[in-house]
């Protein structure tokens, strides 16, 4: 009866373990969380101060005509004149071929900033000052459109003799990039072009320089004592002194001729008084 009972428990015992093996499965170890790698450590770099300006469809890097791009770009037409009238065009093509560390950036106002200005107003200025001008709508230097933070104000001009005279103001902020003469506050709109020497933004106002602006000092008037005299006035003078002249002339003879009379008047009356 016992080794009945006990081979029929070593018949039963696969089944029952199987069955316990399959309810009751060993837990998994757990999985250490992965280590950061050094370059999801590293600091998102900073977004640039002015990441985009409007892209002009023109823009490409074919070449750097700049009065080919103005015209592809179109409504710069009175630019494009201006630049050929005064012959800044000449200028700038050369100093774009012969620069090695920096390159040129424009400032290019469309039609309709230059119809903004006061009927006749670039005719009303001298040669230089038209000159003058448009080489202030250049920069001596290329400028990203993610950099003009980077720029110290004031900003030298082609038009900048001197390092106080024809200056510009630039303020970058967010995607805004302002310009200020000192006589106008202008902002960039977008992009004409730009490749790694030369960059050519719209803008929506001609920058007048406030050069143009100031007062000149009036030249000092001649003091009296000091001043000469015209031709006129010295012929006066003469005329004067040559009738003063005259009149003392006919006053000495009249004193003459009263005193002869009187001579004769007394001569006469001595004679008859002896008689």
């Amino acid at each position: 009866m016992k080794q009945a009972i006990f081979f029929s428990l070593l018949l039963f015992a696969p089944i029952f373990f199987t069955t316990i093996s399959a309810q009751s499965p060993a837990a998994s170890p757990k999985k250490s969380p992965a280590k950061p790698s050094p370059a999801s450590l590293a600091p998102a770099p900073a977004k640039p101060l002015v990441p985009s300006l409007p892209q002009s469809p023109s823009s490409d890097s074919s070449g750097q005509d700049i009065i080919k791009i103005l015209r592809k770009a179109k409504s710069f037409n009175t630019l494009i004149r201006l630049l050929k009238t005064t012959q800044i065009i000449n200028q700038v093509n050369a100093q774009l071929v012969t620069t090695k560390n920096g390159g040129l950036t424009i400032l290019a106002p469309d039609d309709g900033a230059f119809s903004q200005l006061k009927a006749g107003y670039f005719n009303s200025l001298d040669g230089r000052q038209q000159k003058e001008l448009i080489q202030f709508h250049v920069f001596p230097q290329y400028v990203s459109s993610s950099n003009f933070d980077a720029l110290s104000n004031p900003v030298l001009t082609l038009a900048s003799d001197s390092p106080k005279g024809y200056q510009i103001n630039v303020t970058a902020y967010g995607n805004s990039v302002n310009i200020s003469t000192g006589a106008v506050n202008a902002t960039l709109t977008g992009i004409v072009y730009s490749d790694k020497t030369l960059a050519i933004y719209h803008v929506d106002k001609v920058l007048v320089p406030l050069d143009f602006s100031k007062p000149k000092s009036p030249a000092p008037a001649p003091t009296l004592a000091n001043a000469p005299k015209s031709d006129k006035d010295n012929s006066s003078d003469e005329d004067g002194d040559d009738q003063g002249a005259k009149k003392a002339t006919s006053g000495a003879i009249k004193l003459i001729s009263v005193q002869g009379t009187m001579l004769m008047s007394l001569g006469i009356a001595f004679v008859a008084a002896v008689l």
